[in-house]
């Protein structure tokens, strides 16, 4: 028998089946990101149905004024990403790109976290997040969104990097804010779908406030048919 302590064993044992489920489902997310058309888009909305079904779970005993943010919740996850890939010519850099920022952010804030600790985010909200964690998330997301945006052969790199700053923010934004809701309602995760990550709200809370943005930011540029132009080309 080993002499590790039982928690240290099953911290590592999370951990590991954290990094097998991330890494299957990013797998599984590119790919269909790569495929596009209906198989792209029917994944998004089963995301969104999913994602609703989560929150009247969690929050639905909250009254109308809650089920109202489902459903825009919902509808985020669902849209968001279906119009940024729709863009004919950078759709599919749109896409890989808010996934960087994202999986940046996320990756590097656990990592940094745990690694260094220090002082807490916001304990009354989301006890284990620590500053050291988001320094670490805006590092990984920038980056994360320099490596696309570089890829993609776009002429300024600057500006989306900035952006990417600024989502990765919006991306713990989201996850403090999942935090609160559950806490609200006094709910550890919103679903057991996932090994090692909870449901699918715990998995999207980031994305969808990042895909947000990042879509209200290129309609206003460049319109609704060019979202991913007007985010990434500056």
């Amino acid at each position: 028998m080993s002499g590790e302590p039982a928690h240290a064993r099953g911290s590592s044992s999370e951990i590991k089946l954290r990094i097998a489920s991330a890494v299957v489902l990013g797998a599984l997310a590119i790919f269909v990101t790569w495929t596009g058309g209906i198989l792209f888009a029917g994944l998004w909305c089963i995301a969104g149905a999913m994602a609703l079904v989560e929150w009247l779970k969690v929050a639905g005993a909250g009254g109308l004024g809650w089920k109202i943010a489902g459903v825009a919740f919902a509808a985020t996850v669902a849209v968001a990403p279906i119009v940024v890939r729709m863009d004919p010519l950078l759709g599919l850099q749109g896409i890989l790109w808010l996934f960087a920022v994202v999986w940046g952010t996320d990756i590097m804030a656990f990592v940094v976290g745990r690694t260094l600790g220090g002082p807490k985010l916001w304990v009354r909200i989301s006890p284990k997040k620590t500053w050291s964690g988001f320094i670490g998330g805006l590092l990984g997301g920038s980056i994360g969104g320099f490596l696309v945006t570089a890829a993609a052969g776009l002429p300024n790199l600057f500006l989306p990097t900035l952006l990417a700053l600024l989502l990765s923010v919006s991306v713990h934004a989201g996850d403090l804010l999942e935090s609160a809701v559950k806490r609200r309602f006094h709910v550890k995760d919103s679903g057991q779908l996932i090994p090692g990550h909870g449901g699918v709200m715990d998995r999207l809370d980031g994305f969808a406030v990042a895909a947000f943005l990042a879509c209200a930011i290129g309609a206003a540029r460049a319109g609704w048919e060019q979202v991913a132009q007007g985010f990434l080309m500056w």
